[in-house]
């Protein structure tokens, strides 16, 4: 799950940060109200935690911008006001819950992966490929039966992939949508983490599930290992 966390106290976004990714969660910042609303707009997010009390653009302003520019990712807003009305007020401008500052991790977290519950009834319980079965709830996966064990950034890219399977992801709609966009290292790391999940997922029980699309990307999907690699057509 990727969340935006727009929060300008720099050290309070880097703990909520590390918090959400020791969850399993990828995590993206922004301090700032314009970047935030930028962000929100043009990336795709599974939510986005909106602290009010922001510089230049006010997180209500975001919130509603948002909201008016048909962009409807479930919105937390966080911030130290007190009393109903500025509660009610977040809410009213569209968002979808209201955490008050001091806060618990622990609530946090219960409050997203609510949030996230209501707000995605189209998703499955599992993803399912093949005989391959992820669950996005208690972070497992098996191949029939056999359960594999995955680090956290392989079932990342793993539930990516299956997320979208039948569509070939560049490495760099990979990197963004796992490792974030400010991420700065070379695209080849999603290379390196595709070998590691074909060596667990695939070559122990004679399957390729996760193919190269050449010049293009890795495709997902329930293939005969043996067929020939597919290749990238058209003008894309």
């Amino acid at each position: 799950m990727r969340i935006l966390v727009v929060e300008d106290e720099r050290r309070l976004a880097r703990a909520i940060g590390h918090g959400l990714e020791d969850h399993g969660f990828t995590v993206e910042l922004a301090h700032d109200g314009e970047t935030g609303l930028w962000k929100g707009r043009e990336q795709d997010y599974d939510a986005i935690v909106l602290d009010l009390m922001l510089p230049g653009l006010s997180g209500d302003e975001v919130c509603r911008q948002l909201r008016a520019a048909g962009c409807w990712t479930p919105i937390l807003i966080l911030t130290a006001r007190v009393g109903a009305e500025a509660e009610a007020g977040g809410l009213n401008l569209g968002a979808d819950d209201y955490l008050r500052k001091p806060f618990s991790y622990q609530v946090l977290i219960a409050r997203l992966n609510a949030l996230l519950r209501r707000t995605a009834p189209a998703r499955p319980v599992n993803l399912v490929v093949g005989d391959l079965v992820l669950d996005p709830a208690r972070r497992t996966v098996r191949r029939g039966t056999t359960p594999i064990e995955l680090t956290r950034r392989e079932f990342s890219v793993l539930e990516y992939l299956m997320r979208n399977a039948g569509s070939t992801r560049s490495k760099a709609e990979i990197l963004d949508h796992v490792w974030g966009a400010d991420f700065d290292r070379e695209p080849n790391v999603v290379e390196v983490y595709v070998g590691y999940l074909r060596r667990k997922i695939d070559q122990p029980f004679g399957t390729g599930s996760i193919r190269t699309v050449r010049g293009h990307g890795y495709l997902m999907g329930d293939e005969d290992p043996r067929a020939p690699e597919p290749v990238a057509t058209g003008d894309g």
